[in-house]
């Protein structure tokens, strides 16, 4: 028995006869997490209004639990599925309890009357989001990271078997992001609940999707689990990036490398140089560094800012030829700056050097 809980096939979407993406596939099995990513104006947002019932799909067709979407009862829809998109409501006179609990409406009664057991569930997703102490609130008066708290309770306080998301960390700080994603695989891992999202923290959604939606140039270029999404340059090619970098393995961006004869040499390795080698980069220095293994802590970012770098393959010591074109280096910059004590130098094989460099302090990070 197949356990796709949400499947669309060769859906088309986009506004009025105007296709944006055509041909969406996508299966999504129950507790699964499935992110969508891409550049702005790919069609995130239009897949997703679309799977809810927002906009009307220009061909195509979509299932939840087997069952087209279109023939499910709104009231039914609106308890197996909860949503959160970036329009959020303006809700005059309400506090943000008030908000928090209209996601048990799908459950109550014609007149909204939340028994004992839906405010016990209300207490819960606030709890959970760390929005009680805005119980009493008005909905209207608080920021607007906590507004997309208090909206996150809401959807979570419905209960649902699918959450969609559009940029739910938008307007969050970094704590909030990350426990409301540790929130949602909690979820789905212990409630098998299934959760669609677009982010644009695409780090994050390496870390915490089950399967990544990769859309661009009209359609979803990738699909699958982030293994096999973040490879080569690909992320590269999919956002169009002209400047700077994109780490597929370490899941991190950085600012293009300032381009000149160097000024500065880092004798660096071991994760030492790091912070050195980006304040070198935002004071507008153009700097080389070594002997790096290719396996170091130093070697993607050094790769990625400095005008040269000395390097030698994975969990080898530096070699004869290294070793020269450092010290051709040392004779080059006006600045020798290391971030490596004495032993640490011995151990990548630099003892011969320590002698020819007359040593400054690291600039301030």
């Amino acid at each position: 028995m197949s356990n796709v809980f949400l499947k669309t096939s060769s859906l088309s979407v986009g506004y009025g006869e105007k296709v944006i993406i055509e041909n969406v596939d996508i299966n999504i099995e129950k507790g699964q997490i499935v992110t969508l990513i891409g550049p702005n104006g790919a069609g995130k947002s239009t897949i997703l209004k679309t799977i809810i019932g927002q906009l009307p799909a220009i061909s195509g067709s979509a299932e939840l639990d087997g069952e087209p979407l279109e023939k499910i009862p709104r009231k039914e829809f609106a308890k197996k599925v909860s949503v959160l998109l970036t329009d959020r409501p303006n809700p005059e006179l309400m506090t943000c309890e008030d908000v928090v609990a209209m996601g048990r409406y799908p459950h109550t009664g014609a007149l909204g009357i939340l028994n004992d057991d839906d405010q016990r569930i209300v207490d819960e997703a606030m709890d959970l989001i760390h929005v009680t102490e805005l119980r009493d609130r008005d909905y209207m008066a608080i920021s607007d990271g906590q507004r997309q708290r208090v909206m996150l309770a809401r959807a979570i306080c419905q209960e649902p078997e699918l959450m969609i998301l559009d940029e739910p960390t938008s307007f969050l700080d970094i704590r909030y992001k990350l426990e409301l994603l540790s929130t949602l695989q909690d979820l789905a891992r212990s409630k098998g609940m299934t959760v669609l999202m677009s982010l644009h923290e695409i780090d994050l959604a390496e870390r915490v999707s089950d399967k990544i939606a990769c859309i661009g140039n009209g359609k979803v270029d990738r699909f699958g689990p982030p293994e096999e999404i973040f490879t080569g340059d690909y992320i590269k090619q999919l956002y169009g990036l002209t400047v700077g970098s994109y780490d597929e393995v370490l899941g991190r961006v950085e600012l293009p490398a300032i381009t000149g004869k160097p000024q500065y040499f880092v004798m660096a390795g071991n994760g030492t140089g790091t912070r050195l080698f980006r304040s070198l980069q935002r004071l507008g220095i153009p700097f080389a560094t070594g002997v790096l293994a290719e396996n170091d802590l130093d070697y993607p970012v050094a790769c990625s800012l400095a005008s040269e770098v000395v390097s030698v393959p994975a969990f080898h010591k530096a070699d004869e030829a290294s070793i020269v074109r450092v010290s051709e280096l040392l004779d080059e910059c006006p600045t020798i700056v290391c971030t490596l004590n004495r032993e640490q130098l011995e151990e990548n094989g630099l003892s011969s050097l320590i002698e020819r460099m007359n040593l400054e302090e690291p600039l301030e990070q």
